[in-house]
């Protein structure tokens, strides 16, 4: 477990109402000692419980507001035209 100086817990909001949350933890690959070794780490799942919990707690939390454009919805594969033959009768074994 980190302190609470060395971890950082966020929850990113995105415009369709799904909230995701991660927690990221400063590491270092040399020496504490050697800020140029520090570095955040991958973000990593957690549940918004334990979110929360850590909020309550006092360890630093982020909030993040995500504005992207919807996604396109494309059909796989499209229905006017065939990939491949079609063959209504034959029996595959």
């Amino acid at each position: 477990m980190h302190s609470r100086q060395t971890v950082i817990y966020i929850c990113e909001e995105y415009p369709s109402g799904n909230r995701y949350y991660y927690k990221r933890e400063l590491i270092t690959h040399d020496s504490w000692m050697n800020p140029k070794s520090l570095e955040w780490s991958a973000p990593r799942p957690i549940s918004e419980r334990t979110f929360y919990e850590r909020a309550r707690a006092g360890y630093r939390t982020e909030y993040r507001k995500i504005n992207k454009p919807v996604a396109k919805v494309y059909q796989f594969p499209p229905q006017d035209s065939r990939c491949f033959p079609y063959y209504p009768r034959m029996r595959w074994r």
